[in-house]
Parts: C-alpha cells; sequence; structure tokens
C-alpha cells in the first residue's frame, strides 16, 4: 500500500520525540524555569570568595616578592600600578562584554583568566617585570569584579532586599582565609610555590561553581517570557540624563574613598607592622586578616543595618568609624594598637563600598557598575602606590593617615547624597 503523499515517512515517530524533548533540558516545556536565585547567589557568592581569597593570596606575599626583585618602596609603588593599569582599563571595556555576552559568562571567564595569572610575580626578578605581569593580574581582576557586580546587582533587583553587602562579606571571608592561611605558610613555602598552589585552587573552584551561572542565564531570545532578565538584556542601551551621570560618579567617588583604605591596607599593612613596629610575619599578615575578619563580620550584618538605618546613615557612620579607626592603626605605639586599629577600620569600611555600586548598578546596570567599580576599584589599585610614595617622601605611618582622610571625605559625600538615596 502506498503512502499518502501528504504523511511523513517518520511522522510514525513524532509524538514519542517530542516526547523526548520535552523531558531534555532546554527542550519545548523542559527545564524552562525561571533560574533559581538561591543558586545564583551561592554560585555568585562563591565567586566573591574566590575573588577576596587569591587577592589576599597575593597581598602577604608582596614583602616576600619586594625582597625578591629588590625593590625600593616608590618602585615597588610603581610596580604595584601594572594592577592598577590593567584593572581600570579593563572596567572600563567589561559593561560592554556584560551587555553583549552577560555578566555570568564574564564572571566565569575572568574566573579562569584570574588563577592563572596570580602565579605570575613570584616569576620575577625586577620591578619591571614584576609590573609587566601585574598588568595581567589586574585585567582580570578588574574584570572579574565589575561583571560579578553587574550579576549581584541584577540579582539583588530580583529578590528585592539589600542583600549587595552579604556579596562583599564573602570577598572579605575570603580575603580573611586567604591572608591567615598566607600567614601560616609564609614560613614554609617559597611565594613560588604558594602562589601556584592559589592558582590551581582557584581554577578547582571556577570550574565547580562556574557552570551554575553558565546555565543559569537568563535567555536573550524570549524578551517576552516572564522570567526575570538581566538589566544589561532589558536595556542595553540605556541613556543616563545628565543628573544621573552625576549621580552615578558621585557613588563612585564614595567608593574610591573607601576602596582606597582596602587597597592600602592590604599592601602595606603587613609592611607597617613589620617595618614600623618590629612585629613578626606571621602577625603582620594576620593584619590583615584581622581587618578582612571585621569586614566580614559588618558586611554579615550590612542588610540589616541597612534596613534600620537606611543608605544615608550607614555611609556616614560608616566613613567616621573607619576615619578613627586608621588613625590608631596608622599611628599606634604598639602592633597591638595597630591591629586594634585595622579591626575597627574594617567595621568601618563594611558597607559603604557595596553600597556606592549597588545604588550606581541601580540607576544605570552595568554601565553604573563598571563607572563606579572603576572609580572604586581604581582606589584600591591607585592607592598603594600614592601610599610608595608619600611613605618615601615622609613615612609609612603618615602615609597610612591618608586613609583617614579619605573615609571621612566618604561621610561627607555620603551626606550629601542623602537626596540620590533611597533613605
Amino acid at each position: 500500500m502506498l503512502r499518502p503523499p501528504s504523511t511523513h515517512p517518520y511522522a510514525e515517530f513524532v509524538p514519542q520525540l517530542n516526547k523526548l524533548r520535552t523531558a531534555l533540558p532546554g527542550g519545548p516545556g523542559g527545564d524552562t524555569a525561571p533560574p533559581s536565585p538561591a543558586r545564583l547567589r551561592t554560585a555568585l557568592t562563591v565567586f566573591f570568595a574566590l575573588d577576596g581569597f587569591l587577592f589576599a593570596g597575593w597581598v602577604v606575599r608582596i614583602p616576600a616578592i619586594k625582597q625578591q626583585t629588590g625593590a625600593s618602596a616608590s618602585t615597588l609603588g610603581l610596580a604595584l600600578l601594572g594592577v592598577s593599569a590593567g584593572a581600570v582599563i579593563t572596567m572600563m571595556l567589561t559593561g560592554r562584554l556584560c551587555r553583549r555576552y552577560g555578566s555570568h559568562a564574564v564572571t566565569v571567564a575572568c574566573g579562569v583568566l584570574l588563577p592563572l595569572s596570580i602565579a605570575l610575580p613570584a616569576q620575577t626578578h625586577s620591578a619591571l617585570s614584576l609590573g609587566l605581569v601585574l598588568l595581567v593580574f589586574g585585567a582580570a581582576y578588574g574584570g572579574m569584579n565589575v561583571a560579578m557586580n553587574s550579576a549581584a546587582v541584577d540579582l539583588v533587583a530580583e529578590l528585592r532586599r539589600p542583600v549587595m553587602p552579604s556579596f562583599h562579606a564573602a570577598f572579605s571571608l575570603g580575603g580573611m582565609v586567604g591572608a591567615g592561611l598566607g600567614g601560616l605558610v609564609a614560613g614554609g613555602l617559597s611565594a613560588s610555590t604558594h602562589l601556584f598552589l592559589l592558582a590551581g585552587v582557584g581554577l578547582l573552584v571556577t570550574a565547580f561553581a562556574g557552570p551554575a551561572l553558565l546555565r543559569n542565564r537568563p535567555a536573550r531570545t524570549a524578551p517576552e517570557a516572564h522570567t526575570p532578565q538581566s538589566q544589561s538584556q532589558r536595556q542595553p542601551q540605556r541613556k543616563l540624563d545628565p543628573r544621573a551621570r552625576r549621580i552615578v560618579v558621585l557613588f563612585g567617588v564614595i567608593a574610591l574613598c573607601t576602596a582606597y583604605g582596602e587597597g592600602a591596607l592590604a599592601d602595606w599593612g603587613a609592611l607597617h607592622l613589620e617595618q614600623d613596629l618590629d612585629a613578626h610575619p606571621g602577625l603582620a599578615a594576620a593584619g590583615y586578616a584581622l581587618f578582612a575578619l571585621t569586614m566580614t563580620i559588618g558586611r554579615l550584618t550590612g542588610t540589616l543595618l541597612l534596613e534600620r538605618l537606611g543608605q544615608t546613615r550607614t555611609l556616614v557612620l560608616g566613613g567616621a568609624v573607619a576615619a578613627a579607626g586608621m588613625l590608631l592603626g596608622a599611628l599606634a605605639p604598639t602592633a597591638w594598637l595597630a591591629l586594634a586599629g585595622f579591626a575597627v577600620t574594617g567595621l568601618g569600611l563594611a558597607n559603604i563600598f557595596p553600597v556606592a555600586v549597588g545604588r550606581a548598578g541601580e540607576l544605570a546596570g552595568p554601565s553604573g557598575v563598571a563607572a563606579a567599580s572603576t572609580l572604586g576599584y581604581g582606589g584600591m589599585l591607585l592607592g598603594p602606590p600614592a601610599i610608595g610614595f608619600l611613605a618615601d617622601w615622609f613615612s609609612l605611618p603618615i602615609a597610612l593617615t591618608t586613609v583617614a582622610l579619605l573615609a571621612a571625605a566618604a561621610a561627607a559625600l555620603g551626606y550629601g547624597a542623602r537626596n540620590a538615596t533611597h533613605a
């Protein structure tokens, strides 16, 4: 019997094929549910922690790298400028990359590049070569920070709770663990071996957490779907009026003032304790770990603080506390008092940066995050070279008092921005 010409020869298998497609992930009627906010939050938290862990592992090895390269304080500051240059250039481009490829994909890509680049500084033997490899490290670091903050801003908007500090708490917790482990192994492992191990850990963590972000990217091809989509995909060409741009810049400057302190303590805190206060290398490394611990505590309570006090009071109070703590940390006559000052500084700075970057992201999506992050992390990365020059001209303790000055400026700017905040 001849088959009717309108019947496909495999028509009898179509129902079975449709059932199979439905059962497969991504098939029609299959795994098309909105991404789980809990899964996304967990994966993003892991990347924030990894970023802090790797960065702290590098900074506690700076004294050893300084000795290895034979650099003076000022030439070391110039070499550290390589991190600044690489990060700032990448930050200016990452907003566009996030809009084109998605912040999740860019986060994972940088999560591969950052561990690969962290092993390079220990292979250098001059300030010039150190500065060149730090360009690569800075590029990966800057890109990762903009991408994961952009992803976090979108998730915060979906959750409708001020949970941005919790992501930065993970960064601080990672920094605390990285600095603590760095202090423990400082006497037993060479800087080369230590940073090589950190690279392996970073790649393993990215392999573990990356797929969750890649699988949960919002679909670009279904704008009519009722699933939450990232701000970068909803408004890829968002236009800002001049007032909104000024507000984004204002919050970027607030982030800069506080990130300057984070960078200064990360790169120069251990050296200050060891060189000026005769602290043991292990105790000196613990200085940044203590700073990261109190910052973690402050950020873990940041959501509650923001809900109780609002953005303006959180910014002003944090800046004032950080300024007082850093004056103690810089000018204290003993290592233990300086450590207490570092701890108070961490509490004060804890929530200022997350609030500033989060607010810029609310206003302008990835472009706002990129602008505020470029200014903010620019302060973190440009601060250490400035401290180096000031230390040569005056002294390291005097140079560190500039951290207190900028924290006070952040408090004043936060008060001035009160009409631009939700509270």
